[in-house]
């Protein structure tokens, strides 16, 4: 199996809860999920872990409060690149709705100064040689120019690894120029790139259609309990996901959408094979509070109900 690095410049603790409903101006009751080190990076490397893939995780993390982190990576075996500044790694709160409204309340951590920056880029590039797959996850922290991060993709893209970019708003604008070879975005994501509300399958397809054209192979547009869709080249892919799976948490589903994208094309798999267990851990993902897959055996009853078709 190749090698994977994944990248989160803006790593942060989840503090991940759930209510029945969430209302603002009151004192609400929230069930406590847990407090876990995160990043949609890390979190990507989570699951390649708990898939069988040989993951290294790079980035930053605060020096004030790493311990969290450096517990994890030593659990699971992880090889840490990260870069420490000074500051804190933030603090996230996720509140998940009976409904499966997700409200995020992201604060604000360390600052990455130029020189910090400027030695994480040179290492990167240095490590990128090593790697066969880079996925660069989450947003950009304090002290990072856009400008800059995409400059860094496209030496990162010049190395010849293959760059997986998840981002959003001017990073994501920004990254889709430096030609990653798989970008995921969110319905949301995407509406807000394109600049107006997509309501349909077609005005997804058109709008994913848009991002190809910057010299982007694979465009993943993940849609919550509406399933995903993939476009490659001429080809494109909708996976419908099982309506009856109990919503926990949708903190990560994502991230892991992205981590069984890269393994399912790293494994040689059919496109729809891909699509259907990416979209069956992502599933999985939603059931529990927690990031990771804990029981591979719990995939092939949500694989089963995945329905895969040519758009």
């Amino acid at each position: 199996m190749a090698r994977v690095m994944t990248i989160t410049l803006n790593s942060a603790y989840d503090l991940v809860g759930h209510l029945a409903h969430l209302t603002r101006g009151e004192v609400n009751q929230v069930d406590n999920l847990g407090l876990y080190p995160a990043g949609k990076g890390i979190n990507v490397g989570k699951v390649l872990h708990d898939l069988g893939v040989k993951v290294a995780l790079s980035g930053f993390l605060g020096q004030e409060n790493q311990t969290g982190f450096q517990a994890l990576f030593s659990r699971l075996h992880l090889t840490d690149l990260f870069h420490r500044v000074s500051g804190a790694t933030r603090i996230n709160v996720k509140l998940t709705e009976d409904n499966g409204v997700v409200t995020d309340l992201n604060f604000q951590g360390y600052h990455v100064n130029k020189q910090d920056w400027q030695k994480f880029v040179d290492f990167s590039l240095q490590q990128s040689q090593t790697f066969d797959v880079i996925a660069v996850c989450g947003s950009l922290p304090c002290g990072i120019h856009v400008d800059d991060f995409t400059a860094w993709l496209n030496q990162l893209n010049a190395n010849n690894a293959k760059i997986v970019l998840d981002t959003s708003q001017q990073a994501f604008a920004s990254g889709i120029r430096a030609k990653p070879w798989l970008v995921k975005p969110n319905r949301h994501e995407l509406e807000s790139w394109y600049g107006s509300s997509l309501t349909t399958q077609q005005q997804i397809i058109h709008a994913a259609k848009q991002i190809q054209k910057y010299g982007v192979p694979h465009v993943v547009v993940s849609m919550g309990k509406e399933g995903a869709i993939w476009l490659h080249e001429n080809t494109v892919l909708y996976a419908q996901p099982p309506q009856d799976t109990h919503i926990v948490s949708t903190v990560g589903a994502g991230d892991t959408m992205v981590a069984g994208f890269i393994y399912g094309m790293l494994s040689g798999y059919a496109p729809e094979k891909t699509l259907a267990s990416a979209t069956a851990l992502s599933t999985l993902a939603v059931s529990q509070s927690n990031v990771g897959i804990s029981d591979l055996t719990l995939l092939n009853p949500i694989l089963e109900k995945i329905k895969i078709t040519f758009i």
